[in-house]
């Protein structure tokens, strides 16, 4: 272990002949000046001696560089230096040296007073406005691109589809190619497909439409029968016809035949104004109804003795029921405008279908019936009724047609003429398979004009 500095040969350096080492504590003066640049101390920073607060007081001496800092900032403080702004568009006018001003130093020794001018910087040209091209993001095209509507506007995004053509040169061309010709409909197509929108328009509510006529025979029944099937073919919702004859009518058998309506239970309206109390739905209405496909029929009364007892009360207890369940709704009426049932019927009707005949009388007295209708308070029915001429008995050649049409056209609302066919001559089971195309579109255009009327 080596011995301790007081005790070594350098520590003895006097007893050894050598010049003893000075410490560095023996190198400071008294006033603290260094007479050695090796001893790295720092000069110690005197405050101002012009300071009034100073004089008369010793120096002050600092021995660390945070005291000889403090020092210096309190004997220079740094005044604030304000934020840059931005230059002006024009330099300021010099201001003119005013009357009274204080003097130059030249003036003070006693030569001429000169005005002090301050250099002018030459002026700044005038700002040009900043412009950015800013480039837009992909939200912001978004939002200033109009929303389409995919709703109404589907067009925009799948492109329409032609029609398939049915039958016809269109129809064989679509047939032979596979679908890879498609000419479309033609104008025949087109205008039954007009139909069909037509009788299928969604409707708001419950409506009625009468069917009556002042002859028997004249195709009143058929009409209601074939126009009936037509409604529950093109239309979503059943459609229900009314056998309101007060004459044992035959509606039922002429839908389902004679034959299958005798094998169904025989209910009929009386069995259903009997218990019309506990009918609270659909279920309970359909075991009083018979079914001829999608068209719902409620059967007249076949006993003679009591089938002229319905009332214009009952009648509308009847029509009540239904529109809870219908909405569209044809009774059949039978002869004549002045039984029981015919005040309620008429009261609860949105539109009539007068059926006539071509026959002088037939065009008569449906001629007759509309004045009768205009006359006691129905002129609106009788305004918008449509008048149906049915070629039933396939009249001689004599007949002329069209003066028959011209006659009842002017006071109705649209005029349709059925051509003879032996599926409605017959009197018996009237269905669209067996009908004629003419038959058929006629009476696709009774059911277009029936629908169209209901506001």
């Amino acid at each position: 272990m080596p011995d301790p500095a007081d005790k070594n040969a350098r520590a003895n350096a006097q007893d050894a002949g050598l010049p003893q080492p000075r410490r560095r504590r023996d190198l400071r003066r008294a006033d603290g000046e260094l007479t050695d640049a090796r001893t790295g101390t720092m000069p110690a920073v005197t405050p101002n001696p012009s300071s009034p607060a100073d004089a008369g007081q010793p120096p002050a001496r600092r021995t660390s560089w945070a005291e000889a800092a403090a020092a210096a900032d309190a004997a220079n403080p740094i005044t604030h230096v304000p934020a840059p702004t931005r230059r002006p568009a024009k330099a300021p006018a010099t201001p003119q040296p005013q009357t009274g001003q204080q003097d130059a130093p030249e003036s003070r020794a006693g030569t001429q007073a000169r005005p002090v001018v301050e250099p002018s910087l030459p002026p700044a040209p005038e700002a040009a406005p900043a412009f950015r091209r800013v480039r837009p993001t992909a939200a912001d095209v978004i939002a200033d691109t109009p929303m389409p509507d995919f709703i109404s506007s589907p067009g925009l995004f799948v492109k329409e589809q032609k029609p398939r053509p049915v039958g016809g040169f269109r129809g064989a061309i679509y047939s032979l190619t596979g679908g890879a010709w498609n000419m479309g409909p033609g104008p025949k197509q087109r205008q039954e497909d007009e139909l069909g929108r037509r009788i299928s328009r969604q409707l708001q509510g419950s409506y009625n439409t009468a069917i009556l006529s002042l002859k028997g025979g004249i195709g009143k029944t058929s009409t209601t029968v074939g126009v009936g099937l037509t409604l529950a073919e093109f239309r979503g919702d059943a459609p229900c016809a009314i056998d309101a004859n007060p004459d044992s009518g035959d509606l039922v058998e002429r839908a389902l035949g004679e034959g299958i309506y005798q094998q169904a239970s025989p209910r009929t309206i009386t069995d259903l104004l009997r218990n019309i109390d506990t009918v609270d739905s659909l279920t309970a209405l359909a075991r009083y109804m018979h079914h001829a496909g999608r068209l719902h029929l409620i059967a007249g009364e076949q006993d003679p003795e009591v089938s002229d007892s319905l009332t214009a009360a009952e009648y509308l207890q009847i029509r009540k029921l239904i529109s809870s369940y219908y909405s569209v709704a044809l009774t059949d009426c039978g002869t004549g405008v002045t039984h029981n049932a015919m005040s309620g019927i008429l009261q609860s009707a949105d539109n009539l279908v007068i059926a006539a005949g071509y026959a002088v009388s037939g065009a008569k007295r449906a001629r007759s019936t509309l004045h009768w209708l205009a006359s006691h308070g129905y002129e609106d029915l009788a305004r918008n009724a449509i008048v149906v001429i049915t070629d039933k008995d396939e009249v001689s050649s004599r007949v002329d047609k069209d003066a028959i049409e011209e006659h009842l056209s002017g006071i109705c609302r649209q005029l349709i003429a059925v051509p003879h066919d032996r599926g409605v001559a017959d009197g018996d089971l009237v269905t669209l398979d067996v009908l004629k195309p003419e038959t058929r579109r006629a009476y696709k255009e009774i059911a277009a004009a029936i629908v169209d009327g209901y506001q």
